[in-house]
């Protein structure tokens, strides 16, 4: 059977993680988050008071950026790779409002882009891999067999992020959830360099009233039949 890149793209909190791992799964693919990187670049330059304090230190940033070494690693128990920042297990802690609260003010950044554009180019140039983020169909792979843009509502968003939160022990409010999502929609949409946007040739997909079981069949068919016209 023929491998394809896949493509998910799409506003935050639309599911696209979920979706692509499950998708990765079902297909005996590599899952790579793209988001979690540049989380993960976040969480370095909140650590080091690069971003998040009174003033930005963009220029200290993008001189530390050699030493940033992002790398996944599989665990077999949760049935998934977490990110490892400098040999150290961050998944938890870049999923916090907080890191939200910089990071896209962090992927604006075109040095931090170009460093790892060129790593997620590196991790699926065999094909074979699903690849979820915010510029993967238009940037990263534009030659994308497959692209997905996937879409909600920014109140359903937040509710579903609001919810997630909640249940990891943090202490939000949904008014602040649901601005921090409107926010990322601004910028995500509005930065200058590699801004989201629907790829050409991408299928916009709206899952405001969908569950995952019906996300997943429906791509899971669309890649199907792209895989099936590749043998």
């Amino acid at each position: 059977m023929g491998k394809i890149t896949i493509a998910i793209d799409g506003f935050s909190s639309t599911g696209k993680s979920t979706i692509a791992k499950q998708l990765a799964k079902s297909l005996g693919y590599i899952y790579v988050d793209t988001g979690a990187m540049y989380r993960g670049v976040t969480l370095f330059a909140m650590r080091h008071g690069y971003v998040g304090g009174e003033e930005d230190n963009i220029d200290g940033l993008i001189e530390a950026l050699p030493n940033i070494n992002l790398k996944f690693v599989y665990n077999e128990a949760l049935g998934f790779a977490e990110l490892y920042l400098n040999g150290e297990n961050v998944e938890r802690e870049i999923r916090t409002l907080a890191v939200s609260r910089q990071v896209s003010r962090v992927a604006t950044i075109e040095a931090v882009r170009l460093k790892l554009v060129a790593i997620q180019q590196e991790m699926g140039k065999d094909k074979g891999v699903v690849m979820d983020g915010r510029d993967i169909g238009t940037v990263v792979f534009p030659d994308a067999e497959l692209k997905i843009f996937m879409t909600a509502s920014p109140e359903t968003r937040a509710a579903r992020r609001y919810k997630e939160l909640l249940g990891k022990g943090e202490k939000v409010t949904y008014e602040d959830v649901l601005k921090n999502v409107q926010q990322r929609d601004y910028i995500d949409s509005h930065r200058e360099f590699s801004p989201l946007k629907i790829a050409e040739n991408s299928i916009e997909f709206d899952n405001s009233d969908m569950g995952l079981k019906e996300q997943l069949d429906r791509i899971l068919n669309f890649a199907l039949r792209i895989i099936e016209k590749e043998k």
